[in-house]
C-alpha cells in the first residue's frame, strides 16, 4: 500500500487559536526594510501623538513594580534581545500609541513578586509564567508557548526566588485553550515528572478540535497577522500587543489529569493545600477558559479576560467570533464575586494591578469596554448601519474617558474589526443591500471595475494623485482592483505596496500593522519563509479518530470521490483496555464518520492500536509496516483504504492573499 489514509494525515496543518504563533522565525533572505514614512504619514502620527497622555506613567510603574531579578543573558536571548531597537524616540513609521505599547512591553525583563507566595517571570514569551506557593511545592500557572522557554524561565526563576528554591513544581494549571498558555508543558514535566496537571473545562477537546478544519488557510493568514516573515525594526514588527512576541521552540501538551468546572460554572478545589475558586469563562476569549480566586491571598487571576489593551472579539487570522456580551458579563461576575475582598489582580499577560480600589476600577473599565463594543455595535446595526461602515461609526460612540485609558486601546483587537465581528455574529456578512447579495467573483469584478474606470493606467494616474494627498484607504481599494485584474502591472503593484506600507505605519493595532506590511512585502518580493508550520507531536497525539476523519473529509476531491461510488470502512482502535469503532463512509463525493458500538457491515475493517495510530501521526511508523508486523489487520477489500486515500488533495500552504506577479 503506497500511501494510506492515516499516513497522509502526517501532513495535516493543525493550529489552535494561539498556535498560529508556532513558526520557525525564518526571515526573508533579502535586505528588506521597506520605505520610509511619507511626510503625510509622519504628520499623521505626530498629530496622533498630540492627543495621547504620555505623562500617564502608571502602567510603566506597575510593570516595573516588585522586581526581584533581571534576566541573565541566556534568558534574555529567548525573546527580549530581538527588540533592542525599541527606544524612547517615537519613529515616524509607527503609530505613537502602538509604539508606546511596544515601549511598555519592553519593561518586563525578569522575575517579579505579585504578592506573598506568588511570583511571575515576565518577558520571555507572549504570556507570563506564574508560580504560586503551595504547601509542599509550587503551582505553575500557564506555562508559556514552548518547551524551551518554559524550562529556561523555570531555571531562571528558581535561581532567583527569595523562597522555596529547593521545592518542586507539584502542579501545573492551564487557564485556557491557547498554545501560549500550555505549549511549555512538556518542559515543566521533564523537570518535574510527578507534576499533576489541571486545565479549564473541555480544554483538550477544544485544543485539538478548534481549528483543524480550517488549519491550512488559518496558518497562511496567521503569517500576515503575526508578521511571521517581517523583520524586527521600525519598518517591521515592533510589538505583539500582548507582549513583545513569541518564543522559539517546540509547542507541547501534557493532557490534564483533571479538567476544572466540568460540573458547573463554579468549583472550589484545594491544590497542594491551597484553596482555589475557579469560575468557568468559556466562550469569552477562548472556547475553554476559566479564572481563579485565591481567598487566602486575596488574589484574583483573570486569565486572558483582561490585559493592558483591548482583545480580539474576532481574531484577524480567522476564528469563530467570540461573545463580547458574555465577556463583559463574566468580568462583571468576577467583580461581584470577589470585588469586595480582592487586593491584587494578576493575569496571563501584562502586569498585576494592586489595591482593591484600583483592581475594581480596572475590571470595570475592561467590563464596560467589551460591553460598549457589543451594545453600541448592536445599537448602530439596529439603526441601519451596515457592516462596512460600523467600524468607523463605533468610534463616535466610545466615551472619551474610555478612550483616554491606555489599557482599553486597540492594540490586539480594535474597535473597528471587533464591531464588525459583533455585527457578523448576529447578522452575518450580508448587509441586505441587493448589490452585495451575489456579486461577481473577485477577479471578474476587478476586471470590470478597471474597465469602468478607464483602464489600469488611468486608475494608477488617479491613485498617484490621491496617494500624494494621503488618501491611502481608497487608493488601496482602487489599486487592489488593478493588481487583481492585471498582476503584471508593475506601476500599480509598486504603488499598492507603498500604500499598504503607509497604512501599516499609521495603524494602532499590531495585527493591522503586520497585515499591511506583509501585504506590501509580498507585492514587492513574493512569499517568503517564516509562516506557521504544522503542529507539534504532543498536540496531534491527542486528536481522536473522529476528528482526524472530519479533517480528512475536507481534503476529499468530491468529483473524484463521487466517481468511486460508495465505499465503507470500519476503523477499530484499541486505546488501553477500551475498544473504539468508527464507521467511515465515502458516498456521493462526501466522507462521513460516526462512532458505533461495534463494527457494521462494510467493505473493509481495519483494526489497529490507538498508540500505533499516534505513531503514524508522529511519523514513527506507517501502515505498511504495521500490516507486515501484524500490529494492524485489514479484513475485506484491502484496497478500500487506498481508494479513499486516492481522493485526498494536498492543500497549498502558500496560496495567494495579495495577487502575485507571476500568478497562473
Amino acid at each position: 500500500m503506497r500511501k494510506t489514509l492515516l499516513g497522509l494525515a502526517i501532513t495535516l496543518t493543525f493550529t489552535t487559536q494561539a498556535m498560529a504563533a508556532q513558526h520557525e522565525h525564518d526571515h526573508i533572505t533579502v535586505d528588506y526594510h521597506g520605505k520610509p514614512a511619507t511626510p503625510i504619514t509622519a504628520e499623521h502620527n505626530k498629530s496622533v501623538a498630540k492627543t495621547l497622555n504620555f505623562d500617564d506613567k502608571a502602567a510603566f510603574e506597575r510593570f516595573s513594580k516588585n522586581k526581584i531579578a533581571s534576566f541573565d543573558e541566556a534568558t534574555a536571548k529567548i525573546l527580549r534581545a530581538e527588540f533592542s531597537f525599541i527606544s524612547e524616540e517615537l519613529p515616524d513609521s509607527v503609530n505613537p500609541s502602538l509604539y508606546r505599547q511596544a515601549q511598555l512591553n519592553m519593561v518586563p525583563n525578569g522575575l517579579y513578586k505579585v504578592t506573598d507566595g506568588i511570583y511571575q517571570v515576565r518577558g520571555t514569551d507572549l504570556s507570563n509564567l506564574t508560580l504560586i506557593r503551595g504547601k509542599t511545592g509550587w503551582i505553575a500557572y500557564d506555562v508559556l508557548l514552548t518547551k524551551e522557554a518554559a524550562q529556561q524561565s523555570l531555571k531562571f526563576a528558581f535561581a532567583n526566588l527569595p523562597e522555596g528554591q529547593d521545592l518542586p513544581v507539584v502542579a501545573m494549571i492551564y487557564s485556557h485553550s491557547h498554545a501560549d498558555h500550555f505549549g511549555g508543558a512538556r518542559g515543566v514535566q521533564e523537570l518535574y515528572p510527578d507534576v499533576k496537571v489541571y486545565g479549564s473545562n473541555n480544554i483538550t477537546s477544544e485544543i485539538v478540535d478548534e481549528n483543524v478544519l480550517a488549519g491550512n488557510v488559518m496558518s497562511r493568514r496567521a503569517a500576515y497577522q503575526y508578521g511571521a516573515t517581517l523583520g524586527k525594526h521600525d519598518h517591521g514588527i515592533v510589538d505583539a500587543a500582548l507582549a513583545k512576541g513569541l518564543s522559539k521552540g517546540e509547542i507541547t501538551y501534557v493532557k490534564p489529569d483533571y479538567e476544572l468546572n466540568h460540573k458547573g460554572k463554579w468549583e472550589t478545589l484545594t491544590i497542594d493545600g491551597l484553596e482555589m475558586v475557579f469560575m468557568d469563562a468559556s466562550g469569552t476569549e477562548a472556547a475553554s477558559e476559566m479564572i481563579t480566586y485565591i481567598p487566602s491571598m486575596k488574589a484574583l487571576w483573570s486569565g486572558e479576560l483582561t490585559y493592558d489593551g483591548m482583545h480580539n472579539v474576532y481574531t484577524l487570522r480567522g476564528a469563530k467570533v467570540r461573545d463580547s456580551l458574555k465577556w463583559s458579563k463574566d468580568i462583571n461576575e468576577m467583580i461581584n464575586a470577589f470585588g469586595e475582598d480582592v487586593n491584587v489582580l494578576f493575569a496571563s499577560h501584562s502586569a498585576p494591578v494592586w489595591g482593591n480600589k484600583e483592581v475594581n476600577h480596572y475590571l470595570r473599565m475592561q467590563r464596560d469596554n467589551y460591553g460598549l463594543v457589543h451594545n453600541q455595535s448592536m445599537r448602530l446595526a439596529n439603526d441601519g448601519v451596515v457592516i462596512q461602515d460600523i467600524g468607523d461609526a463605533i468610534m463616535e460612540t466610545i466615551p472619551q474617558n474610555v478612550q483616554d485609558e491606555w489599557y482599553t486601546n486597540g492594540y490586539h483587537g480594535t474597535y473597528s474589526h471587533n464591531a464588525k465581528a459583533v455585527y457578523n455574529m448576529y447578522l452575518g456578512y450580508f448587509d441586505m443591500n441587493p448589490a452585495n447579495l451575489n456579486p461577481l467573483t473577485t477577479k471578474a469584478e476587478a476586471t470590470k471595475f478597471v474597465e469602468y474606470m478607464g483602464g489600469a493606467d488611468n486608475v494608477v494616474k488617479k491613485s498617484k494623485h490621491d496617494f500624494s494627498q494621503g488618501e491611502y484607504r481608497f487608493v488601496a481599494t482602487a489599486l487592489n482592483k488593478v493588481v487583481m485584474a492585471d498582476p503584471q502591472h508593475d506601476a500599480a503593484r509598486e504603488l499598492l505596496a507603498d500604500t499598504y506600507e503607509q497604512l501599516g505605519y499609521q495603524a494602532e493595532g499590531a495585527g493591522w500593522r503586520n497585515i499591511y506590511l506583509t501585504g506590501a512585502q509580498e507585492l514587492r518580493v513574493g512569499i517568503k519563509p517564516g509562516a506557521p508550520k504544522s503542529a507539534s507531536a504532543d498536540v496531534i497525539s491527542e486528536m481522536d479518530m473522529s476528528t482526524l476523519f472530519d479533517f480528512l473529509a475536507v481534503k476529499v476531491d468530491s468529483i473524484k470521490a463521487a466517481a468511486l461510488g460508495n465505499i465503507t470502512l470500519n476503523v477499530v482502535t484499541q486505546d488501553g483496555s477500551q475498544t473504539n469503532t468508527l464507521f467511515v463512509e465515502l458516498s456521493n463525493g462526501n466522507l462521513s464518520n460516526i462512532a458505533v458500538e461495534s463494527p457494521k457491515q462494510a467493505d473493509a475493517t481495519l483494526t489497529v492500536n490507538k498508540a500505533d495510530v499516534v505513531g503514524i501521526l508522529l511519523g514513527k511508523t506507517n501502515m505498511k509496516a504495521l500490516m507486515q508486523s501484524g500490529a494492524a489487520t485489514m479484513e475485506g477489500d484491502k484496497q478500500a483504504f487506498a481508494k479513499i486515500a486516492s481522493t485526498l488533495v494536498q492543500f497549498n500552504p502558500d496560496f495567494e492573499i495579495v495577487p502575485l506577479k507571476h500568478a497562473h
